[in-house]
């Protein structure tokens, strides 16, 4: 049914079960130092049956172009409200409404089993699996303060440390996370795709004067056909102590953890980030982690591989 095999429960992200449901409990119940999610009827917009069916079966419904199932809203809540689902405050790039009030990057709609790969070459300095969070997640240093991140993942097929090309595989998508095992088959099968620029969020597509992240230098991201070796880029370089602040002003004892496990200065660096960007209540303070100030600049290829994909279907 799909090109690449995975199994269910690594499609979902299952595994180890008792993780998953501790982590499932986050969203509805939140804990002493993160709200719980919220949802109510508007979220009812993001189940796309149209869209889900054809991925589940397989297909791609966009042919060699990949639907964007939500682009990254330009008006989002305060993290200290909750993670929302909600579409009230809604805002995409173009003015429009695909996305939801918490969504921070783009999704791609794509069955699963579908290889993603680099958008850039890079260096990649965590893989993780939280359910309640995106489920399982590549992250990657481009250089100049500009990070991506690959989500819902099945399979990582790269190692923390490991140097990656443009257009390298870095793994095959899934639904992982607890969106898509709870709502399946009505929820979309996608990669959802973050872009950081100096530990921000930010969008890939460009609005009114603003510089797109696509390399092809306009809001239509191509994948990467020829890929380089010799490719030139230099990791980013970390605010060690700015680190170390944030550590400090961690009271979560599991981030605490996550953080201090790190064996190296990037590792640490992005495992930071990672607790900061996804778990912000968990600080007192989120200080600047990356030295330098880096401007938006044409990067990023489409992380979907050319073979199979042109560029993307609005």
């Amino acid at each position: 049914m799909w090109r690449h095999r995975v199994g269910i429960a690594e499609c979902f992200g299952l595994s180890p079960i008792g993780e998953r449901l501790r982590e499932a409990t986050i969203t509805f119940r939140g804990d002493p130092s993160t709200p719980r999610s919220r949802f109510d009827h508007t979220s009812l917009a993001l189940l796309r049956p149209s869209l889900s069916i054809p991925l589940w079966l397989g297909r791609q419904p966009g042919g060699r172009l990949a639907p964007i199932y939500n682009f990254f809203c330009h008006d989002q809540p305060d993290p200290a409200l909750g993670w929302s689902t909600q579409v009230r405050s809604a805002v995409d790039w173009r003015g429009g409404r695909l996305t939801y009030d918490s969504h921070n990057g783009t999704d791609f709609a794509v069955p699963p089993g579908t290889p993603i790969v680099a958008a850039a070459p890079g260096l990649v300095l965590r893989l993780s699996n939280e359910f309640n969070r995106g489920g399982l997640k590549v992250f990657v240093d481009h250089g100049e303060g500009l990070f991506t991140s690959y989500n819902h993942l099945a399979r990582a097929q790269v190692q923390v440390g490991e140097r990656v090309e443009r257009g390298q595989r870095l793994g095959l998508s899934g639904a992982s996370g607890i969106d898509g095992f709870l709502l399946f088959p009505w929820s979309t099968p996608h990669l959802h795709f973050n872009c950081w620029l100096d530990g921000a969020y930010v969008d890939p597509f460009a609005r009114p004067g603003e510089t797109p992240l696509w390399a092809s230098g306009e809001n239509h991201p191509r994948p990467c056909r020829v890929r380089n070796p010799e490719e030139a880029w230099s990791p980013t370089t970390w605010n060690d102590e700015a680190i170390e602040r944030a550590l400090r002003a961690c009271h979560h004892p599991g981030a605490r953890r996550d953080i201090e496990s790190a064996t190296s200065t990037g590792a640490r660096g992005m495992n930071t980030h990672f607790q900061l960007s996804y778990f912000p209540t968990r600080f007192s303070e989120r200080p600047r982690l990356v030295h330098g100030n880096h401007v938006r600049s044409a990067r990023l290829d489409l992380p979907l591989p050319a073979d199979e994909y042109e560029g993307a279907l609005f």
